[in-house]
């Protein structure tokens, strides 16, 4: 099996910006309107990508479907931590790891209905545990979207539990652009501060990506 945390801690970081990477994208295996099949079409034919991910909610099931891709295995987990929301990017996971299998929705609502998947009952440090089991890292998703009082404190005590790296490129679609907490810049000082894996992507939900 590949070392994805080192593979994807050496991503330069301007190639996130230049949208060469792109580790954030849903397919409709959960909330996304492009096939599996063709998004890995657009970033390897069209985008040529060095690097992708395809991220669907709380499900492999793409990976399952296609063990040949050349996507790195990623997925989004919906979870809580004390009163925040949050999603928990993992990457470079066995999909068919079995202390993961626990945290995968078990239907299709699970994995594209947000009154369904705010309700996200996974233990955090359960979660984390498992990723790593899994031979994966564990990302914080688009933090500047989650409700801290303090951005700060929040990623330090993610990282007591074991969280790897922050996502920090990328763009504010749909109610994204008008509910920030904080921006981008002050996530890449965080990140540096706690030894953080900086990571990026588009968070694509379209048909093309």
């Amino acid at each position: 099996m590949k070392n994805y945390k080192d593979l994807i801690k050496q991503m330069p970081f301007k190639d996130y910006k230049a949208n060469r990477i792109n580790l954030h994208i849903h397919s409709k295996h959960s909330d996304g309107l492009a096939s599996f099949e063709d998004i890995e079409k657009q970033a390897v034919q069209i985008k040529r990508y060095k690097h992708f991910s395809i991220t669907d909610h709380n499900t492999v099931q793409g990976y399952l479907e296609h063990p040949e891709t050349k996507a790195i295995p990623g997925v989004e987990f919906d979870v809580w931590y004390k009163y925040i929301f949050l999603h928990l990017l993992a990457y470079g996971i066995d999909v068919h790891n079995e202390k993961l299998q626990k945290f995968y929705s078990k239907d299709k609502r699970g994995t594209e209905a947000d009154i369904i998947r705010i309700f996200a009952k996974r233990n955090i440090k359960e979660l984390i545990e498992a990723i790593h089991e899994a031979g994966g890292i564990a990302v914080l998703a688009h933090p500047c979207c989650c409700w801290a009082l303090s951005l700060e404190t929040f990623i330090k005590d993610l990282k007591a539990l074991g969280l790897d790296g922050v996502e920090v490129y990328y763009p504010y679609p749909r109610w994204r652009k008008y509910i920030k907490f904080s921006n981008p810049d002050q996530v890449a000082k965080i990140a540096d501060k706690y030894g953080l894996i900086k990571t990026g992507g588009t968070d694509c939900h379209s048909e093309f990506i």
